[in-house]
C-alpha cells in the first residue's frame, strides 16, 4: 500500500533539509567524539558519559531516519493566486478569521501536519479548522464541528507571507 504524500511548504522543506544536514554532518561528529572520549576513560559498565552519548546517538539516528522517511515522501505545495492575490484559502497561505460567537480575531497559516504548530500560529490542512477553511473565500463563513458544538468563523483576509 502506497503511503500518502506529506504536504510541506517550501519553508518547511528547507527547514527539514537543514535539520537533516546538521544532524548528519555536525551532530554525528560531536557524538562520535563524546563516545571516543568516554571510551578512553576506561570501564564502560559504570561510565555515565558513555551511556549518555550512546543514548544521544540513538536519538539522533532515529531523528535522521524519521527525516529521511519524511523527505522521501514529500510534496511541496505552492499557493494558488491570481495577479499576485490569494483568492481562496489554500495550503501555505495565512488567513485571518473571526470567531463569530466570541468576536475574537485569529490568524493561522495553513501547513502540513508535520509543520503545524497551533501555539505558533500554524494549523494543519488536516485539522477540522484547516479542512473547513480550505477552498473558502474572503467574506465567507465556515463552520467547524467540535465536541462543544459548531463554531462559526468568518474569513476576514487571506494572504501569502
Amino acid at each position: 500500500m502506497a503511503e500518502s504524500k506529506k504536504l510541506l511548504t517550501r519553508e518547511g522543506l528547507k527547514k527539514y533539509e537543514e535539520e537533516l544536514e546538521e544532524l548528519k554532518f555536525v551532530k554525528r561528529k560531536e557524538i562520535s567524539q563524546k563516545i571516543k572520549e568516554a571510551r578512553e576513560q576506561g570501564d564502560l559498565s559504570e561510565n555515565a558519559e558513555y551511556d549518555a552519548a550512546k543514548d544521544e546517538q540513538r536519538d539522533v539516528e532515529a531523528r535522521i531516519e524519521e527525516l529521511e522517511k519524511l523527505l522521501k515522501n514529500v510534496e511541496v505545495v505552492d499557493v494558488e493566486s491570481v495577479d499576485g492575490k490569494v483568492t481562496k484559502v489554500s495550503f501555505g497561505c495565512t488567513v485571518k478569521i473571526t470567531d463569530l460567537e466570541l468576536k475574537e480575531d485569529m490568524e493561522y497559516t495553513i501547513k502540513g501536519a508535520s509543520e503545524a504548530d497551533s501555539l505558533n500560529g500554524s494549523i494543519s490542512n488536516e485539522s477540522p479548522l484547516g479542512i473547513a477553511l480550505i477552498g473558502a473565500k474572503k467574506g465567507e463563513t465556515v463552520e467547524v464541528e467540535c465536541p462543544a458544538g459548531v463554531i462559526k468563523y468568518k474569513i476576514k483576509d487571506i494572504w501569502m507571507d
